[in-house]
């Protein structure tokens, strides 16, 4: 395994960060396909095995189980000191008009939560899961800084946004002393691509660093287009981030890795790992074989003609992933 800072901080994590919302009950919350407790642990210590560091989990994922697993599973496998443990806070998590966003109470509130579940005193990186707005960000940001200088996040960091509101949050913190985002965790990989217009330019300038979300655009960049699973035909929200004309690009993933002789997902996680700004891609794991073709994809170096060749059918995309 390979480490890298995560953009500007002195915090080191592993190329590769386990995605954890693939854990959870899969009887509660919108997850029906998520794997329970027990086919769930053996992805940890795999995890842990190959010298991954970095977990992400929210606290909406399979309503708060998800976090349960994953800090049970962290604690029996690693030292707490040794890994860096993320969340997210913004979706509703209890009935009522307080039980979701990013106020002063929903945040106070929920980073408890996510804690006792997670069963630690801290988490290393605290994200907010989207942009909120009913609360002004000055409300949000002050009350992020208020968490980590309580001790109970190391850092924090922001998730699917425009760019300008990406921007103006990183102002409104600077301008008051506040802690500011380490980490833009962005739908990006080889078939949405729009993030490089705005928001990896800004991230670069900024100094923060960059965690994908589904880099392998919900295992369409694995598999033949037609292919399904059973995640794509119960996965709602993957169906509004893809189109017909994406079918290009997941035909040249398939050449080119036919002709290394490799599996595509390598193929897909190779050619992000290489984009400058990218830290870690965050990775769904329900086969002990993805885990190993991600960590894989660290020492796959592709050529410049290859990913030339990856890019080229790449077709503009209305922006999507930000519900």
């Amino acid at each position: 395994m390979k480490y890298t800072k995560l953009g500007s901080t002195g915090l080191d994590v592993s190329r590769i960060c386990l995605g954890c919302m693939s854990y959870g009950d899969p009887g509660r919350g919108a997850h029906p396909w998520s794997l329970d407790e027990d086919a769930a642990r053996p992805f940890f210590r795999r995890a842990i095995e190959a010298g991954v560091n970095f977990f992400d989990t929210a606290n909406v994922y399979s309503a708060g189980s998800s976090e349960e697993i994953t800090g049970r599973a962290l604690a029996e496998y690693a030292n707490r000191d040794e890994i860096v443990l993320a969340t997210k806070v913004h979706g509703p998590m209890r009935r009522g008009p307080n039980g979701r966003g990013l106020s002063r109470k929903a945040i106070l509130s929920e980073i408890d939560a996510s804690l006792k579940r997670l069963g630690t005193d801290y988490v290393d990186l605290y994200q907010i899961h989207r942009w909120d707005p009913r609360t002004p960000i000055e409300e949000t940001l002050e009350a992020l800084h208020d968490v980590v200088k309580a001790g109970k996040a190391r850092y924090i960091g922001a998730s699917s946004m425009y760019a300008w509101q990406f921007a103006k949050a990183l102002f409104v913190a600077d301008a008051h002393g506040w802690t500011r985002f380490a980490a833009m965790q962005n739908h990006y990989n080889l078939i949405y691509r729009e993030e490089e217009r705005e928001m990896l330019p800004l991230c670069a300038d900024q100094g923060v660093g960059v965690i994908p979300w589904s880099p392998l655009a919900r295992g369409r960049l694995t598999r033949d287009w037609d292919a399904t699973t059973a995640r794509t035909e119960t996965d709602e929200f993957g169906r509004t981030l893809y189109v017909e004309g994406d079918r290009a690009v997941v035909d040249e993933v398939a050449r080119i890795a036919a002709d290394r002789g490799v599996p595509r997902a390598q193929v897909a996680l190779a050619w992000l790992l290489g984009r400058p700004q990218v830290a870690a891609p965050i990775i769904g794991a329900t086969k002990l074989s993805h885990l190993d073709d991600a960590v894989a994809a660290v020492e796959l170096d592709l050529t410049e003609d290859e990913r030339a060749q990856l890019e080229k059918p790449y077709t503009p995309h209305p922006v999507a992933g930000f519900a």
